[in-house]
């Protein structure tokens, strides 16, 4: 309990009576009581109010800080030995209120300061229609007005052009594709979104070509949702097998479970609640679920439409900054066609694809070369370096009012006359893989009737390649100091006593992941029949076929070739595999082999030859 010093409370009504009934001090210039309380609550001033100085010589003389202090220095020369520890308590509990007293102040203050700014940014921003006669989100508004107009489309007719333009195109020349075919043909809209699911999935960081058979025999085996979400994982695992990222596959299935067990087998119908209500779909797929199954006109942005937008608009800075990635959804919401709003998605994703591709894009090939910034530029620069048309150009640019503007490249990155089109977008600088070495083991078992077999176990069902089989493997130091060792342990950890004689070094396979930069290196052991082993829970032995058809990596079918001693070189599915083999293992191709045999000298065995040969 605070002790009770009368004096001090005396003195504490004195001071603040100043502040509360109208005490003058030299420093206020004689305001009275009303005007003296406006100041302390940080009011606004009329126009006879007192000058800046004034005011603040005020609030500095008549703040519950200062005041504390005066009060503090005054009992600290009145107050006798005796009672210093009262008079210490009293002062903690007097700086205490007027610490206080400020922090309301200032939270009061900056309440009110962001008050003002929301009412006067509501009041100032209208929410100006789209073509299509939607309201803008508030938010594009107040983006698109601190972007330079260099960088938007002028007014809707250019906006129509561009979507007249593109649709013609890609009613033309889009490609026959399995996806596009059954969400066309099918009536079933939770069959149609379903469809348009699948093949969005498989599409992300894959290309066409790969996910064609991938598509048909995914819809041949589980055509429906409910088909899928009664399979196992391992069945999706290993028809997903060699497709990469193979988290989608799993997540697929979760949301084809959650539509199944909680949504009454129905898809969600818009972006947003796609988006909320399904696990691992992003913005991305939501809206392209979105406006191909249910026509909702909603844009997207995947690399093919940054790529498009980015050369259509000039748009240099970096497209994986916040900024850039805001804009580019604010031009693909703008330029969707309401009536339609899915074909013109797949539409400037095709365009990507086809015609504005990363390097040597084919711009005499595309419908919306008229209103290309990026070509426009071209041209300015060929222009401007031929002596044939010197001086300047009417060809417009980007000019903001101040300073570099944030959607132009940086000054550090000039333009290079050799790329054209494809000094946009700029390439983001990535990190390097980290990179991880792991010896792994082919042990293969012998058996009196039938194929050997080799030992697979399964990874975690979380992290890389989750829930895949894989040979036996243990991460160790790029160095390869005790390798061996720390294998043969691990070997036995799964399959009991073995032979640490056996085990031989065979070559190694480097994989890139998204991340990770992979060594394998590659050891076999082949057991004698006699051996017995042992096979714990999440462990199995498979055939050489079974092995083919089981739910595996691509890095551990690279890594069986090198113990069969296949031919090695990268893998044509895969440039980012490498397969390397000791040289005293390698074996010649044919065509090495009918060199080699045309180049050696033939020896005949019998007489008759070599008579024959004489002659």
């Amino acid at each position: 309990m605070t002790p009770r010093v009368p004096r001090l409370s005396i003195l504490w009504v004195r001071s603040t009576s100043a502040w509360s009934f109208g005490a003058t001090d030299s420093c206020s210039g004689g305001w009275g009581p009303a005007l003296a309380s406006r100041v302390a609550d940080g009011s606004d001033f009329r126009s006879d109010r007192p000058d800046r100085a004034q005011k603040s010589r005020f609030r500095a003389r008549w703040s519950p800080l200062a005041i504390a202090g005066r009060l503090a220095a005054r009992v600290a020369r009145t107050t006798p030995p005796s009672k210093r520890r009262a008079r210490d308590a009293a002062w903690e509990a007097i700086m205490k209120k007027a610490r206080a007293a400020v922090e309301r102040r200032c939270r009061k203050q900056a309440s009110s300061q962001a008050g003002r700014k929301k009412h006067a940014l509501g009041s100032s921003q209208a929410k100006p229609s789209t073509s299509d006669g939607l309201a803008k989100p508030q938010e594009e508004v107040v983006l698109q007005a601190s972007v330079s107009p260099y960088h938007l489309f002028r007014d809707a007719a250019e906006v129509t052009v561009f979507r007249e333009n593109l649709l013609s195109w890609y009613d033309q020349e889009k490609r026959d594709l399995p996806w596009r075919r059954r969400a066309k043909g099918e009536v079933d809209l939770d069959r149609r979104a379903y469809a348009v699911w699948v093949s969005e999935v498989m599409l992300q960081q894959t290309q066409v070509a790969t996910v064609i058979n991938y598509y048909t025999r995914w819809m041949q085996k589980w055509p429906t949702l409910q088909d899928l979400a009664s399979a196992s994982l391992e069945e999706v695992n290993q028809l997903w097998a060699g497709l990469g990222y193979y988290s989608r596959g799993r997540r697929l299935q979760e949301g084809a479970r959650k539509v199944v067990e909680e949504l009454g087998g129905h898809v969600p119908r818009t972006a947003e609640t796609l988006q909320r209500l399904l696990p691992g779909v992003g913005r991305y797929t939501a809206g392209a679920i979105a406006s191909i199954a249910f026509g909702q006109a909603t844009g997207v942005v995947d690399g093919n439409v940054v790529r498009v937008l980015c050369r259509v608009r000039a748009i240099g800075a970096d497209a994986s900054s916040t900024l850039v990635s805001q804009q580019l959804w604010s031009l693909a919401q703008q330029l969707v066609d309401p009536a339609r709003p899915g074909d013109f998605n797949q539409a400037a994703m095709e365009l990507g694809a086809t015609v504005c591709t990363p390097q040597h894009p084919l711009c005499s090939q595309c419908p919306v070369q008229s209103l290309c910034r990026a070509h426009q530029r071209v041209e300015r620069e060929q222009l401007l370096t031929s002596q044939s048309l010197p001086g300047s150009l009417d060809v417009e640019e980007c000019a903001p009012n101040t300073g570099q503007c944030q959607l132009c490249a940086p000054p550090t990155e000039p333009w290079d006359q050799t790329l054209g089109v494809a000094n946009f977008p700029r390439k983001a600088s990535r990190r390097p893989p980290r990179e991880e070495c792991s010896a792994i083991c082919v042990l293969e078992q012998p058996r009196a009737l039938g194929d050997a077999r080799i030992l697979l176990v399964q990874r975690p069902n979380s992290g890389l390649l989750a829930g895949l089989w894989e040979f036996p493997s243990v991460t160790v130091a790029p160095s390869g100091q005790c390798q061996r060792k720390a294998l043969l342990q691990e070997l036995r950890s799964w399959a009991g006593p073995l032979p640490a004689s056996h085990l031989q070094h065979l070559g190694q396979v480097v994989h890139t992941f998204s991340h990770i930069k992979l060594t394998y290196q590659v050891y076999g052991l082949a057991l004698e029949e006699q051996t017995p082993v042992t096979t714990p829970s999440g462990a199995r032995w498979l055939t050489r076929e079974e092995f083919h058809t089981a739910a595996v990596s691509t890095a551990m079918k690279k890594v069986f070739r090198v113990y069969e001693g296949q031919q090695p070189g990268t893998c044509k599915s895969s440039r980012r595999s490498q397969v390397s083999i000791p040289a005293s293992r390698k074996r010649p191709s044919p065509g090495q082999q009918t060199l080699d045999g045309f180049f050696q000298p033939h020896i005949p065995t019998d007489a008759s030859s070599l008579n024959s040969a004489a002659q």
